[in-house]
């Protein structure tokens, strides 16, 4: 299909200012390139990223905002090279639009590395315009940076793998930790925490739960699936627990101590952390000498890790756990994940809300 000359229009709901309250936005959409498809959102979920974006807790949001990174939609239109996409096929975006294509990460299938990747919203494209979010009726993106979604998926349950789904898989993947038989902690059970119990427990892996309340052990132990669960605060349990697992998934994005954490590792253990804080983070270094135990950090994952997690999800059966509103209610969905209150994901079903309140 020929791309369309006139500038088009497109709303969807941004942020102002570090308030973070989001209200109905109307902006222009760059027309489609001979690599870019353009795509009518249909779900897109919520993440802490979002919320932090929102309010500048990273220092770097650019505004009018419109968030959301983990969104899946129709092909309304392809560019003229485009030859990963027709028109009707179901895409998903991730938090990447961009990137340089030149160095070492691009060149390896690590874009997500790249020193000048362009985030899917709250950063400059290379038309020297803002780029915005899935929080809208319709983005246009390069198509590299677009996934097909497998067919037979539940579409506002693959919303969330974009995301979250990857952010967990990559890991373990790149580090050896894909192979059955492995004892894994995840601390933590938010979005992140709750997939990678899932996608752990898929590749085998006996799971315990980490958290610092017994709150969530129902859900972790019987809903999810969890093999065990730990509370921090519990000394005792935390001492019987010690050098007895290979890695941990650390999702927490809070200043937290590490060490509790570390003394829980096995002999060349990885405690991989997830979570993006701005605060330095403190351990003692014979903590990882006396066990040759790792910190180490992941991020997102590649366009073809994304690819190979939806295809790994789809065969698993894995189902995200997730609470569909419409974007009529992003602000109180903001406040309650905030507040940790939503299992485990929200989704907003962007094609059934009144964009235009």
């Amino acid at each position: 299909m020929v791309s369309l000359e006139v500038e088009r229009t497109t709303t969807g709901w941004a942020a102002r200012d570090s308030s973070g309250i989001l209200s109905p936005y109307t902006y222009t959409l760059r027309n489609t390139g001979p690599e870019d498809v353009y795509i009518k959102v249909l779900f897109c979920g919520v993440c802490h990223t979002d919320t932090h974006q929102a309010k500048n807790h990273l220092g770097m949001s650019k505004y009018p905002m419109v968030p959301g990174h983990e969104v899946v939609g129709e092909v309304v239109e392809v560019g003229s090279a485009v030859s990963k996409f027709i028109v009707g096929d179901v895409v998903g975006v991730g938090l990447i639009v961009g990137c340089c294509r030149n160095c070492n990460p691009c060149k390896t299938d690590n874009e997500q590395y790249c020193n000048k990747k362009i985030w899917t919203y709250s950063d400059v494209y290379t038309d020297g315009k803002l780029t915005q979010g899935g929080f809208s009726a319709a983005l246009v993106i390069d198509q590299k940076f677009a996934v097909k979604i497998p067919d037979g998926m539940v579409l506002e349950q693959a919303a969330p793998l974009l995301c979250a789904g990857v952010t967990v898989y990559s890991p373990l993947r790149q580090f050896g930790l894909n192979v059955s038989g492995l004892r894994g902690g995840i601390l933590g059970l938010g979005g992140v925490g709750h997939m990678g119990v899932k996608i752990a427990k898929a590749m085998e892996h006996h799971v315990t739960v980490i958290s610092s309340s017994d709150k969530k052990r129902v859900e972790a132990m019987e809903h999810i699936g969890a093999d065990e669960y730990l509370i921090s605060s519990d000394a005792t349990k935390m001492q019987e627990a010690a050098d007895s697992l290979d890695y941990i998934i650390d999702t927490v994005p809070v200043v937290h101590p590490l060490e509790p954490y570390l003394s829980l590792l096995k002999l060349d253990g990885k405690l991989i952390l997830m979570g993006a804080i701005n605060d330095p983070l403190q351990f003692v270094s014979p903590m990882l000498m006396l066990g040759r135990k790792t910190i180490t950090g992941s991020f997102v994952g590649s366009m073809k890790e994304t690819e190979e997690m939806l295809e790994f999800c789809k065969e698993k059966g894995l189902k995200t756990m997730i609470e569909v509103v419409k974007m009529e209610y992003i602000n109180t969905a903001f406040e309650r994940l905030e507040k940790n209150d939503v299992r485990y994901r929200f989704v907003v079903d962007v094609a059934a809300s009144n964009l235009h309140q």
